[in-house]
């Protein structure tokens, strides 16, 4: 669990105030506090040029200006700046020396989600020790220790990761992904693979975001992954709860729902009385009869029906006599000896 950080210590809000009364010039201070959300949210260059009345081009000049300079002060009288990297060091330490700004908001005092995190974005740009990965379209928000995770190193191992997980070609333990990536440290490992939106984790397994058994999208992939994870058919009930009762968001659905779901999914095969398996376990979508047949086409002879209803079994959770009036009941099967049946070859 996180800890947050020494209670004599200023809410990282007072950091923020301090370090913006450094700021000289008024215009300058309004800049940085709309440019970085650190009281409200973030605006673009557009919006802060036409709110102040001049270009983007002069936004960003003064932008870049301002950061240097605050950044030059930060190693010597800059308010805060070295009790906040040590405090955010020590617990980068633990998970690895790098982190999602938005699971770094627990060890900081804050009210305001959105705002703590821009705070603490803002306050490790100015860090000599920190790094900031900016969140785009290959990484979140997050930020790493300098000495250890630069912004190179990052992106080549975080690269390493996504190769590896891709070779090994399915859902694996970060440990295994680490060692294919030739990567020592497997905290590290989860760390960096953490920042990465072509990576998701679940139930202690890493893969692609695109694979449903770690980032389901939809209640008919949180299904696939309960069925997988489980490892053998489970009664639709079963499945609702252990949805309810799973890491998912968005898992309180109705029991209904999800049957629903199963019976349009064709990666589901009902097996019994509300009893679904997946279908590339061997399963194949039938009634009882159909299955029947299936084991006699298979068979290619007459079977007697103790052997029928064994092989029957074992694609089917249905009672034995329910196998033996489809046996007996249909047109389709005909009776060669005694209690040996074969395809009515009509």
């Amino acid at each position: 669990m996180a800890e947050t950080v020494q209670t004599n210590q200023p809410s990282v809000e007072q950091m923020v105030q301090d370090v913006i009364a450094t700021i000289d010039r008024e215009r300058e201070r309004e800049i940085i506090e709309r440019r970085f959300g650190l009281f409200d949210r973030k605006e673009t260059l557009e919006q802060i040029g036409e709110l102040l009345g001049i270009t983007r081009e002069r936004v960003r000049q003064l932008e870049k200006s301002v950061v240097l300079k605050l950044k030059a002060a930060a190693a010597q009288d800059l308010p805060h700046i070295q009790d906040f990297e040590k405090n955010l060091i020590t617990h980068l330490n633990t998970v690895g020396d790098v982190a999602r700004v938005k699971a770094l908001t627990a060890i900081f005092d804050g009210e305001n989600e959105k705002l703590t995190q821009s705070r603490i974005a803002f306050m490790s740009h100015l860090s000599p020790k920190l790094h900031v990965i900016e969140d785009n379209d290959h990484f979140h928000h997050a930020v790493s220790v300098e000495a250890t995770n630069n912004g190179n190193h990052v992106k080549n191992n975080v690269e390493k990761i996504i190769g590896s997980v891709k070779k090994i070609g399915k859902p694996a333990k970060i440990d295994a992904i680490a060692q294919e990536a030739s990567l020592k440290n497997a905290k590290n490992a989860a760390a960096l693979a953490s920042t990465s939106k072509h990576l998701a984790t679940l139930n202690g397994l890493w893969g692609l975001i695109k694979w449903p058994l770690v980032n389901p999208k939809n209640i008919r992939d949180k299904i696939y992954v309960i069925l997988s994870v489980h490892g053998k058919p489970m009664h639709f009930n079963d499945i609702s709860k252990a949805i309810k009762g799973s890491e998912f968001k968005r898992k309180n659905v109705t029991t209904q729902a999800i049957h629903n779901e199963l019976i349009k999914d064709g990666r589901f095969v009902l097996i019994g009385r509300g009893i679904y398996a997946l279908k590339e376990w061997g399963y194949s979508k039938g009634t009882v009869s159909d299955i029947i047949s299936d084991v006699l086409k298979k068979a290619g002879e007459p079977l007697h029906r103790d052997e029928i209803v064994k092989r029957v079994l074992e694609s089917r959770q249905v009672k034995e006599t329910t196998i033996l009036l489809n046996l007996q009941g249909k047109s389709q099967f005909k009776r060669v000896a005694k209690a040996t049946y074969t395809l009515n070859e009509v």
